[in-house]
């Protein structure tokens, strides 16, 4: 499964982000395995992030995203493109892995 996984941080020892639209990083894994690290273009700047965050991700053909909270514009766009989505705050995003790939 390809998930995406919010985070405060390049690596899988920061925490997952409280905010979905305005992460400063999305780290893409494969199979359990860290295969990218994408720097939020969207965190800084106007509304719209949640949508082009969702583009974003959707273009990675990411099948799941785990944030610590999802707005309701996110999640729109993640449901009509068949994305799953997880809450899981206060937690590293190795944690949060472990948790969906045990």
């Amino acid at each position: 499964m390809k998930v995406a996984i919010a985070s405060n941080g390049k690596d899988e020892n920061a925490n997952v982000s409280e905010k979905s639209g305005r992460a400063p990083y999305y780290l893409i894994f494969e199979n359990g395995k860290l295969a990218k690290v994408v720097k939020n273009p969207f965190r800084i700047g106007g509304g719209g992030a949640g949508f082009g965050v969702a583009e974003m991700l959707s273009d990675e053909k990411v099948e799941m995203v785990v944030s610590g909270q999802f707005g309701p514009n996110i999640t729109g766009v993640f449901e009509s493109k068949r994305i799953q989505f997880k809450e899981m705050p206060s937690m590293t995003v190795k944690e949060a892995l472990e948790k969906i790939e045990p």
